[in-house]
């Protein structure tokens, strides 16, 4: 299957390196090209992507609204959005995130990653975190706004193992790590993981991530023990 990838940026060149480096993969192809997020929505619709590379800020309608938009859009609700942040925006992640965003690059990203990426994102498996960002997560996840706490109460219909599974994806551990860590295969984990995401409401392991954080079933400075 060929990954359907629509690029939203309002840089031109940016879009330009992005669609040379995705076109050049046998298993993706850029279907279009919109420099705001009014267009990205639109596009997303008639181009039916798989996944939508999308840039935070752009004039008008910004990424994390046209993310949300996507995410409202009962017609939209296979297409995945992998957003672009750099540091200087990283208060902007969480909205991202909170706004349906599956997970999140830097613009500095490297080519490798950027694929590694796409393709993780559209297949649900993971929220993409490189290395220089995994504290950016939990700190900014640590500090939600007023009245977006998610209430312990929802977690009631998980069973203890899903529960466990839930907090080793909000410590950014992949399924193979929690296979390692409960001496489970790592497709046990994928399937706890999925139950909890069926019975959370959540639309891939991004929005996992959000509600462990948000339930404070983990904090910032809380990791899975070595």
């Amino acid at each position: 299957m060929t990954i359907r990838v629509l690029l939203a940026d309002d840089q031109a060149l940016l879009r330009g390196t992005f669609r040379l480096l995705i076109d050049a993969q046998p298993d993706m192809e850029v279907v279009a090209e919109a420099a705001d997020g009014a267009e990205a929505v639109r596009l997303a619709r008639s181009e039916r992507a798989d996944i939508v590379v999308m840039d935070i800020r752009m004039p008008g309608v910004d990424g994390i609204e046209a993310t949300r938009l996507i995410g409202r859009d009962e017609d939209l609700a296979g297409v995945k959005v992998l957003v672009l942040t750099t540091f200087e925006e990283d208060e902007f992640v969480i909205e991202a995130l909170r706004a349906g965003a599956s997970g999140f690059l830097g613009k500095g990203v490297e080519p490798a990653q950027l694929l590694d990426a796409v393709r993780l994102v559209t297949a649900g498996e993971a929220l993409l975190s490189p290395t220089a960002t995994k504290g950016l997560i939990a700190r900014v996840l640590d500090q939600p706004s007023a009245g977006d706490l998610v209430d312990p109460d929802r977690l009631a219909a998980l069973t203890p193992r899903e529960r466990e599974v839930l907090t080793l994806v909000g410590q950014g551990l992949s399924n193979d790590e929690i296979a390692e860590r409960l001496f489970v295969t790592p497709v046990t984990a994928k399937t706890h993981a999925n139950r909890a995401m069926a019975k959370l409401g959540a639309r891939d392991r991004a929005q996992l991530v959000v509600i462990a954080y948000e339930s404070g079933l983990v904090r910032a400075g809380r990791r899975a023990d070595p």
